[in-house]
């Protein structure tokens, strides 16, 4: 899933002080799950709104609304009234959301209340950890199901670098060697032959460093 994190409060108070009256718009979808943009959030959000607002001598009108997903059109169009009504929509949405929104409504300032930091899963109550990085050119199969370009820290495809200390990772110790993980895994699978084949350098035409991609399935257009 996409995991974001909340922005602080004097950060967002200093993008909505030129407006009076601001939706707040969570997600129900990934940011709910981090904790960081769903139902809860919105209303933890617009309460330390209106009270930062009154200390620096204003008063902010805020109304909140969470719609099932901001990156989905289909939803956005529930958030059309509350839009309207307002005169800025301060996003809880990932990245996605946030653009989305500001697609559907483009005549309506939307500003983002998360930094959007990565796609990851849920290790134990609050801590996530980043396990994809969307490289567009998936090689989980040839490792186990660990990938070596999101969790080695040099994202090298043909073995450890070499400077790994008792399984501990060379950049970060905290961190186990991403290497090792693999070995361990290919091992308890049976499938330690693999390492045997060398890796070609890794395409990065699919990734960002071509600009934003888009996905398109000729077989679900009408």
């Amino acid at each position: 899933m996409i995991v974001a994190q909340r922005k602080i409060i004097p950060e967002i108070l200093e993008k909505l002080k030129y407006h009076k009256k601001i939706l707040v718009l969570g997600c129900g979808t990934c940011v709910t799950v981090c904790l960081a943009g769903g139902e809860r959030e919105v209303c933890i959000i617009a309460s330390a709104l209106r009270m930062a607002s009154k200390l620096h001598g204003y008063s902010l009108d805020i109304e909140e609304l969470t719609i099932e997903r901001q990156c989905d059109n289909i939803f956005i169009e529930m958030a059309a009234e509350a839009t309207e009504r307002n005169d800025a929509v301060l996003s809880l949405g990932c990245g996605a959301g946030v653009q989305a929104v500001a697609e559907r409504y483009p005549y309506k300032p939307v500003y983002a209340g998360l930094d959007t930091a990565f796609i990851g899963i849920l290790e134990e109550r609050g801590v996530w950890t980043e396990k994809c990085i969307a490289c567009g050119e998936c090689v989980l199969s040839d490792y186990g199901g660990i990938c070596p370009v999101a969790r080695c820290a040099k994202r090298l495809l043909n073995g450890p670098c070499g400077g790994s200390k008792e399984d501990r990772c060379e950049v970060s110790p905290d961190r186990e060697c991403a290497w090792q993980l693999i070995y361990r895994r290919l091992k308890d699978i049976g499938q330690l032959d693999r390492l045997k084949n060398i890796a070609v350098p890794k395409s990065w035409n699919k990734s960002r460093d071509g600009g934003y991609r888009v996905i398109i399935r000729d077989d679900h257009r009408i």
